[in-house]
């Protein structure tokens, strides 16, 4: 049932997404994917409606950042190194990941692309943001036509801790500390080409322990090498019979076959899982005019790798002067 409602999900929501087309529209089978690829049970109202209200609030704040605070580099520097403090803290004391995971888009995106124009940044949110709500309709549409048994077994979510954690604000701090010299240095020289290191090293060091962040970036590129190979195939396939109708037809027996590995339960179904998440990125970027497949692919390893090298040699920095007594 679940690889049903990920092959429906994802393919109908590329439907809309170049059926239609908008502003980021790309996103919305991203989310799509990300979210249908997990164990989760059909979200209720309040979920749903809480997750859109999360989408719009960090992109809110992102706004904040680029329209006001970015006119005064060092209040910006300051405020920035306090808010990716307080949303590590809020993550490691159980808070939500979407939230999470959206404030570090928008506030380290955002300004990048406000330094080019203030227009710009708005235009990103509200396609942003009107992407991530589509992507909630197009979930629940998903679990209505396949819905899990009612014996279904689903991971417990962890309660979040209102009070202090000492635990959890090393953990905050150590990844602050990580993020923190490159977010600054990317976005005061406007480094924009290389975004995606920045933005990676954010999401890596969301469980700030070295093996861990290793493991994280290992993966991501062990996945973004298995979704490349699928690419590759994919591509040159609508390259020969460029109809939008084969193109929905190929999606629909590609995730047919990524979410039978994906529900799995084997060792490998984290890589299909996060595979197939490169692959929709590295198609979108290459049916771009004047797009290069294989110089693509390759930059997007690139980016990877630098990531994972940065993570691993601060955190090895880190923990070896600052936290080897308290870690």
């Amino acid at each position: 049932m679940r690889i049903l409602r990920f092959a429906f999900g994802v393919t109908f929501a590329c439907a809309i997404a170049y059926g239609i087309t908008w502003p980021l529209a790309f996103l919305m089978p991203v989310f799509t994917a990300l979210i249908l690829a997990m164990p989760l049970p059909k979200p209720s109202v309040q979920a749903s409606l809480n997750n859109m209200l999360s989408t719009l609030k960090a992109f809110a704040l992102g706004l904040a950042f680029s329209l006001f605070f970015l006119q005064y580099p060092i209040a910006y520097l300051m405020t920035l190194g306090l808010v990716l403090f307080h949303l590590y803290y809020y993550l490691n004391r159980g808070g939500s990941f979407w939230f999470t995971l959206m404030s570090m888009i928008a506030i380290l995106v955002l300004p990048m692309i406000a330094n080019s124009h203030e227009g710009l940044a708005i235009g990103f949110s509200v396609g942003f943001v009107y992407s991530s709500w589509l992507t909630i309709a197009v979930i629940w549409l998903a679990h209505f036509i396949f819905p899990d048994p009612n014996f279904t077994q689903f991971p417990i979510k962890p309660k979040y801790y209102n009070g202090y954690s000492k635990k959890a604000a090393q953990l905050a701090l150590k990844s602050t500390l990580v993020v923190f010299p490159i977010a600054a240095l990317f976005i005061t020289y406007d480094m924009v080409d290389y975004i995606l290191v920045m933005v990676f090293s954010a999401i890596f060091i969301l469980k700030p322990d070295l093996s861990q962040g290793k493991e994280a970036g290992r993966n991501s590129l062990l996945s973004t090498l298995l979704g490349g190979v699928f690419a590759w195939i994919f591509y040159w396939l609508i390259v020969a019979v460029p109809q939008f109708n084969f193109y929905l037809l190929l999606l629909l027996a590609t995730t047919l076959f990524f979410g039978r590995h994906v529900f799995s339960g084997s060792n490998m179904a984290k890589y299909y899982s996060s595979g197939f998440i490169a692959l929709l990125v590295i198609i979108n970027s290459a049916m771009a005019e004047n797009s290069n497949f294989n110089e693509i692919f390759i930059q997007r390893v690139l980016l990877i790798s630098a990531a994972i090298l940065y993570i691993v040699s601060t955190l090895k920095i880190l923990e070896r002067y600052f936290f080897k007594a308290k870690v």
